[in-house]
């Protein structure tokens, strides 16, 4: 498998969690067991050139032929609680070494035991399109169809991760990945009537769950962090007018920021100009010229602003595409509402070039929005405890949010449905005998399973090299939809009273480390219940995309990769904590008195990639190339539906398994 000179370079993080450096409000030793919040294991070490996963306390197997059920596994040892980790998580320190050593030595696998099991349909990939295809397989197949779901990290649920803390006793929970139910068209009847199954209805979570008055209540708005390095002052200034400000209100808050009068000047006259930059052209062709070009290309060479405002706008498109404006067509971001574009006067309809919808969202009015406290980790927990009920207490979606999952029954013998984490497929097949061959490495031995058909709910980049029979083309295909790199960082806080004293709670960083700070969402669900003052615990996020400026998008998320892979949680904590010292001092705010605990989550591979019209060509990705079935093994994920949203996810894993059924018997399919 690839994998360039910087992965290489990773470093056990686990191990690198002391730190002495005063002025970043990190003086006080941070101990193992604050990493850990006190779970009883410990972090497994690299053992020559094979990193054994999260193997806690895997032992070998009782001999060839014994099954699965002889290992000890991590997940079944007492006290296995993956969302109460800290430090590095998301791709965390053994989800991903061992398919480099299968790269680096794939004779590892002819040593596979096999452990005696056969399959109705095995998984690869246990995140929301993985499990929701395990749901639609049995929902067809029957409820006695014997499933087994494989995962190469420590938790369920792919990136719609969840972290939780407890601080003064009170439980704190972030996402720490996928965190909205949310998507510019509305949800398919497939992926909504999976949400209404599962007893998600966005409509009425919303009505009865958000705590609208916590805001309001504390004068808590939006605000821009100006740092020195990019501005030459760090200053943090609040920014009144929500999504919409006034001229006015534009101007008050230019006329604080430390900004020359040219780019302030500048500035004003794009968020609030009503000039066409493209007079004399019809909307299809303004269109399809800002299809061509980047939004930092507008600016400068259509709007003409001064240069120096580049660094303010740069990074406005991270959140949505992991790089900055370099790289993002005009088009895209005016489909998201960057300023400069109102006397353009451009209808929210399709563009003329194929495969590309900007501003579908306005369109259609795009698909209910909600965020549980733990984002999309619910609707995961949700599935588990769909396809095994004893898994995850509870009957309600209020009583599942502060629910503990038990792990250990999981991996249960005798269960229908079981899924088997770190776990990293390494080899699938189609078999001479009709059947799918599946290899899969957990500790520092390799296995091997049967299963009547199989669904690759993995990254699509890692398809090729687990499924060597694909033909060259769909290889190619694959390999071409490159994943986006970011980093949801959850930072519990021992209080938010520098937010309430500066009346923040959303703080853009355009030159920061990270470029969003922003308070955990105010709900209350369940036995869950956010913080009602300022003097109470908190969890807030901050995120980072590691983007190249000057490369194409693909070209910067190649590099990204890199980055994070070759990032100790040393550097995430030193630039976290500083970070926030030096956006929240002026309201009292003190790194080493007031963060409890820390949860980078990174993600080397993020979003699934998205048609860019820079750099992908007219007719749109190779999607149903990437996609194809090839015997009975089908291809689920949000990859292979050109979106990064989870309907997506749900859509891909339902056409995967009714691929898979009309191939097998004509008279079904996944209902």
């Amino acid at each position: 498998m690839t994998k360039s000179r910087q992965e290489d370079a990773v470093i056990d993080e686990a191990t690198d969690n002391e730190f002495h450096d005063d002025e970043l409000g990190m003086g006080k030793r941070i101990e193992r067991r604050d990493f850990l919040q006190g779970a009883a294991f410990t972090l497994a070490t690299a053992v020559g050139g094979l990193v054994p996963g999260l193997a806690f306390g895997a032992g070998p197997a009782a001999g060839v032929g014994a099954g699965v059920d002889a290992i000890s596994a991590a997940q079944d040892q007492p006290g296995y609680d993956p969302p109460t980790l800290t430090g590095m998580r998301g791709s965390h320190p053994g989800s991903f070494e061992s398919a480099h050593a299968i790269r680096d030595d794939p004779t590892f696998l002819t040593q596979a035991e096999d452990t005696g099991e056969h399959f109705d349909l095995i998984v690869v990939g246990g995140g929301i399109s993985g499990l929701a295809a395990a749901h639609f397989y049995r929902k067809a197949a029957g409820p006695d169809a014997k499933i087994l779901i494989l995962d190469n990290h420590d938790d369920f649920g792919g990136h719609a991760k969840r972290n939780e803390f407890r601080v003064d006793d009170k439980l704190l929970i972030a996402s720490g990945g996928t965190a909205l139910i949310s998507s510019p068209t509305p949800y398919s009847p497939v992926a909504d009537g999976l949400l209404k199954h599962l007893g998600i209805h966005p409509e009425k979570l919303t009505k009865d769950t958000y705590d609208k008055d916590r805001d309001h209540k504390f004068n808590l708005g939006a605000g821009v962090f100006f740092d020195k390095e990019t501005f030459g002052e760090d200053k943090l200034v609040p920014r009144t007018g929500g999504y919409h400000p006034s001229a006015e209100e534009t101007a008050e808050f230019l006329a604080e920021a430390p900004l020359s009068d040219a780019v302030r000047k500048d500035i004003l006259a794009t968020e609030t100009s009503s000039k066409d930059y493209m007079a004399g052209l019809s909307a299809d062709e303004k269109k399809d010229r800002l299809s061509r070009m980047s939004y930092a290309d507008y600016l400068l060479k259509v709007v003409q602003a001064d240069p120096a405002v580049i660094p303010f706008y740069q990074r406005a498109t991270d959140v949505y595409w992991g790089c900055g404006i370099d790289a993002i067509s005009a088009l895209d971001c005016w489909g998201i509402g960057l300023p400069g574009f109102d006397g353009l006067e451009l209808p929210r309809t399709a563009t003329a070039r194929m495969g590309y919808t900007p501003g579908k969202q306005m369109e259609t009015g795009g698909s209910y929005t909600y965020t549980f406290p733990d984002g999309n980790a619910s609707i995961a927990r949700l599935l588990v405890r769909d396809l095994i009920p004893a898994a995850v207490p509870g009957n309600t979606v209020d009583d599942s949010i502060a629910a503990q999952t038990e792990y250990a029954k999981l991996d249960q013998s005798g269960t229908p449905v079981r899924i088997r984490l770190s776990s990293t497929a390494a080899h699938v097949m189609n078999t001479e005998e009709g059947n799918v061959q599946v290899t899969y490495l957990r500790g520092d031995k390799a296995y091997r399973v049967k299963g009547k058909q199989s669904v690759l709910a993995c990254w699509n980049m890692m398809i090729p090299f687990i499924c060597p029979e694909l033909p060259q083309s769909q290889k190619d295909a694959l390999r071409s939809l490159v994943k986006t790199p970011l980093v949801i960082t959850s930072v519990a806080l021992t209080n938010w009273r520098a937010f309430a004293k500066l009346g923040v709670s959303y703080i853009g960083c355009p030159g920061g480390y990270h470029s969003l700070i922003q308070l955990g969402q105010a709900m209350d669900i369940g036995d869950y219940h956010s913080a009602k003052s300022p003097d109470e615990p908190i969890m807030i996020q901050m995120i980072r995309t590691p983007a190249q400026p000057g490369l194409s998008e693909r070209e910067q998320h190649v590099a990204g990769r890199n980055e994070l892979l070759a990032t100790p949680f040393s550097t995430f904590e030193r630039n976290i904590r500083s970070q926030l010292n030096r956006a929240l001092g002026s309201g009292g705010f003190d790194a080493a008195r007031d963060i409890a605990g820390i949860a980078v989550n990174r993600w080397p591979h993020g979003y699934a990639p998205e048609y860019n019209s820079l750099v992908d060509p007219d007719e749109g990705l190779p999607l149903t190339t990437a996609r194809a079935r090839r015997g009975r093994i089908a291809i689920a994920n949000a990859d292979c539906g050109g979106g990064a949203y989870t309907d997506i996810a749900i859509d891909q894993a339902h056409r995967a398994v009714t691929e898979l059924l009309s191939t097998h018997d004509p008279t079904k399919s996944a209902g």
